[in-house]
């Protein structure tokens, strides 16, 4: 067994690979498929009433034995039928099925964050839902893409290899991406709080690809060598890079010596195909323990609002995030008891970062019984009901044998402005 429970897993339509954090070691370690790979082949196997996964479902298919079961990912997210044998399966159950056998080696799972191309409410769902199957409670599962990957990867790094800006370059058989991790400017926010993207800045169709991947063609290397070298200095004009990253299998053949010398000049360089299941753990880390020292990653996917209220905690009052941004609206409910002191209304402020207007809502506690001693406990629930709506209840829970429930529930409903072209502004 893994010592490892606070886990990251990259998930794409061809592969996985898992990540994990052991308390002894300064960082996480990658589970090796085989030596010296780190990629488990997304494919599920049925031979001899026994199921398999990965290489060994991938060597099923080779000698053409059993039932082999691929594009996993696209068929669950698409909740397709799959024939298996005499029976018709859901792609969701497969799904599941082999990310449970692909972790059969870690116990006690605390925390999982799934790393996938993209986000949405469905694959949000769907990926929460398969850590219930797996035993792990919703509150321990996290969904976020290949860019949110990047940067939480990054903050994990020597604060010098992020000074600036960081790129990351991902190159498969067909074409290469650049991506830059920056920050962004947030009005009305306090100094210390820091806001980061991640974008796509460029990307080309390179034919020259296809030749030498995986088998190395050295006239067409050089060609696309020289491509790839003014590809990287179009992306990097008149900007001031600190790091580089390259990741996807086309960047394992050394194919492109003249364009590293441009990647190297003035910069670190790193090459390596772990970097989402590791940005993914880093996820796991900070969230497991509580850790809020880092950045907010921002993206036209997440909220640019939050919404506070004011409470004592650990003896300190403030304006405290129920809802905080950076959030995507689908993941923001919530639920939590607190005990009131002496007021008549709750004063809820809406914060937002494409602005400095700060919205002020007021809920009228009329009716709640007049209880002393701090002996007044209430139930807050947050609940989403689409990106630009939510809806908050207060309701009376009472205090223990003490103070029975009186009934009193009160809800608010808060026009938020969504998420679509707000991110734009903090450009």
């Amino acid at each position: 067994m893994k010592s490892g429970s606070i886990l990251g897993y990259d998930l794409n339509e061809k592969n996985c690979q898992i990540s994990f954090y052991d308390d002894t070691k300064e960082e996480p370690e990658t589970l090796e498929a085989s030596s010296k790979n780190y990629q488990i082949p997304l494919i599920l196997g049925y031979h001899r009433e026994r199921w398999v996964y990965g290489i060994e479902a991938e060597q099923l298919a080779a000698v053409q034995e059993g039932i082999v079961v691929t594009n996993l990912f696209e068929k669950a997210l698409r909740r397709e039928k799959v024939k298996v044998g005499d029976r018709r399966r859901d792609a969701v159950w497969l799904l599941a099925k082999f990310i449970r056998m692909s972790l059969a080696g870690f116990e006690d799972i605390e925390f999982i964050t799934f790393s996938v191309p993209f986000t949405n409410i469905d694959m949000s769902k769907m990926l929460k839902g398969i850590g219930r199957h797996l035993g792990i409670s919703k509150e321990c599962v996290c969904v976020q893409d290949y860019k949110e990957s990047f940067c939480q990867y990054m903050f994990y790094q020597p604060k010098e290899l992020w000074q600036y800006e960081s790129a990351m370059f991902y190159c498969d058989a067909k074409e290469i991406r650049a991506y830059m991790l920056r920050r962004l400017n947030a009005v009305g926010v306090k100094e210390r709080e820091m806001f980061v993207t991640v974008e796509e800045v460029a990307h080309a169709q390179m034919k020259e690809l296809a030749a030498i991947y995986p088998i190395l063609n050295k006239d067409k290397a050089k060609d696309a060598d020289d491509r790839f070298k003014t590809f990287i200095q179009s992306v990097f004009e008149k900007k001031v890079v600190s790091s580089v990253y390259l990741t996807g299998e086309a960047f394992e053949n050394n194919w492109y010596p003249n364009s590293l010398k441009v990647l190297c000049n003035g910069r670190r360089a790193f090459v390596g195909n772990n970097l989402y299941s590791r940005g993914a753990c880093y996820t796991s880390l900070r969230k497991c323990r509580g850790y809020n020292d880092t950045p907010t990653y921002l993206d036209d996917t997440k909220m640019m609002e939050q919404i506070c209220l004011r409470m004592r905690v650990n003896g300190q009052e403030g304006w405290y995030p129920i809802v905080s941004w950076g959030t995507h609206w689908y993941e923001a409910d919530g639920q939590w008891e607190v005990i009131l002191e002496d007021t008549s209304d709750i004063e809820i402020h809406v914060e937002t970062l494409a602005g400095e207007e700060l919205q002020v809502e007021t809920v009228s506690l009329e009716g709640l019984p007049d209880r002393r001693d701090y002996s007044l406990r209430i139930q807050i629930e947050v609940l989403f009901l689409d990106e630009r709506t939510c809806r908050l209840s207060f309701k009376d829970v009472g205090f223990g044998e003490f103070f029975p429930a009186s009934g009193f529930h009160v809800e608010k409903t808060i026009h938020l402005g969504g998420i679509n072209g707000q991110f734009n502004s903090m450009s």
